[in-house]
């Protein structure tokens, strides 16, 4: 059979047609449901914060792993010395439980459930106010009790600068019958106080006696704060020769406070017109006088001088309250040469229409005051023209009477220094 060749086509013969575009080729996923065509504004944040860092990107993660595993690690150490210590103190707290029964005399079971009355703090515990050093000196001859208030030391901060303004005040008890204060140190907790205070007293009284020296913090404008007391019981006392001794302070005692109430004022004094003016402002928690259980209270303002009564004013009766405002001013005529010989008298007084009025507290200042009142009396003088405001904790009218010991027999005209 014959074979036909084909001659080959020439290309100018027949012109070739151009190529087809080829159709789009589409990368259809088969794991996700949708297409990834834009980018989350979080991931390109920190792929441009990554960009900009000019290290390698696996410098980078190596440095961000080192990071996290370093915090980890200070984590669990702090973790692990908060449970140290917390199981330190649950065991000491075991072991202080503990009693430990071959130190206990087994003739008695008292050991075991009541301990030794020194130890006893009346249900409060138990904290460093700290010591007073004082003396006692007593002269028989004149039935005269010297008691002394050396220095103090170490003593509990009262103030938010972990300070305080100790003052000490000494009484006898029971009678309580003169109180005394000494000088108000500012800012220290180791005052030199170097005070005495004499008490008459008789030998077979003194023997039934106690001494009481409390430790306060003053504040001006709020009550004083108590930071310890100090009881010395006289009758353990050997007389033979004079005591000084340092000794821890203690809770105080609350049996025998009265608490009288407190009283504020201010004292304005020019010495080149010779004004003294006293502003009474205001008093609260006065003891209740009436069978109602409140008082009718008002002030009465007195000077002294030279131990004689010698001028008196008084406010306006406020009914039935125990925190009276009065806000009332009295002006005096007191050269300066007088101011230096008066002492002011401010008592609180319960008024009846019917009876004789009461005495309800007393404070005086002046020339023959001491512990805060003279602080009060001799910032006046040293701020003249400015009035200075203050408050003061009432004593009892016995205690101020006793400690101003004021003459009754008052002198002719003529012999007046005024």
């Amino acid at each position: 059979m014959p074979v036909v060749r084909r001659s080959p086509v020439s290309s100018h013969a027949f012109p070739r047609a151009p190529p087809s575009p080829a159709p789009p080729i589409t990368n259809i996923s088969t794991t996700h449901s949708h297409t990834n065509t834009t980018i989350h504004p979080a991931a390109g944040f920190i792929h441009g914060l990554l960009d900009g860092i000019p290290l390698p990107r696996w410098a980078v993660y190596i440095i961000f792993v080192v990071g996290v595993l370093a915090i980890l690690l200070c984590c669990l150490f702090v973790c692990h010395r908060c449970c140290c210590k917390s199981n330190k103190k649950k065991q000491q707290k075991k072991k202080d439980e503990k009693i430990s029964l071959t130190e206990v005399n087994g003739k008695t079971t008292t050991a075991l459930v009541q301990p030794d009355v020194n130890d006893v703090d009346y249900g409060s515990a138990r904290q460093y106010r700290g010591k007073l050093l004082y003396s006692l000196d007593y002269n028989a001859a004149q039935s005269e009790l010297t008691v002394g208030i050396k220095q103090a030391s170490s003593l509990k901060a009262m103030d938010l600068g972990g300070s305080s303004d100790p003052y000490v005040k000494v009484y006898i008890c029971p009678d309580k019958a003169k109180t005394c204060e000494t000088k108000v140190f500012k800012n220290t907790l180791n005052p030199v106080f170097n005070e005495k205070f004499n008490f008459q007293i008789s030998k077979s009284t003194l023997l039934k006696s106690t001494v009481v020296m409390k430790v306060y913090d003053f504040n001006r404008f709020s009550k004083h704060n108590i930071i310890g007391e100090l009881r010395v019981q006289l009758c353990n006392v050997d007389w033979n020769h004079v005591i000084e001794e340092w000794e821890d302070l203690g809770e105080p005692a609350k049996f025998e406070d009265e608490n009288l109430g407190e009283i504020c004022f201010s004292l304005r004094y020019v010495p080149t017109a010779g004004k003294l003016t006293v502003v009474i402002l205001e008093a609260k928690n006065l003891k209740s006088m009436d069978i109602s259980g409140t008082s009718d209270p008002y002030v009465k303002v007195q000077l002294t001088l030279d131990k004689r009564k010698w001028k008196k004013r008084k406010t306006t009766v406020k009914k039935k309250t125990l925190s009276p405002y009065f806000n009332e001013s009295f002006i005096f005529d007191v050269t300066f040469d007088q101011i230096q010989r008066v002492n002011l008298v401010i008592s609180v007084w319960d008024h009846d229409d019917l009876t004789r009025n009461d005495t309800m507290g007393k404070i005086f200042l002046g020339c023959d005051a001491t512990g805060n009142q003279l602080r009060h009396w001799a910032d006046m003088l040293s701020n003249p023209r400015r009035p200075v405001a203050q408050w003061h904790n009432l004593l009892s009218a016995q205690q101020v009477n006793s400690t101003l010991t004021l003459k009754t027999k008052i002198p002719l005209s003529s012999r007046l220094p005024f």
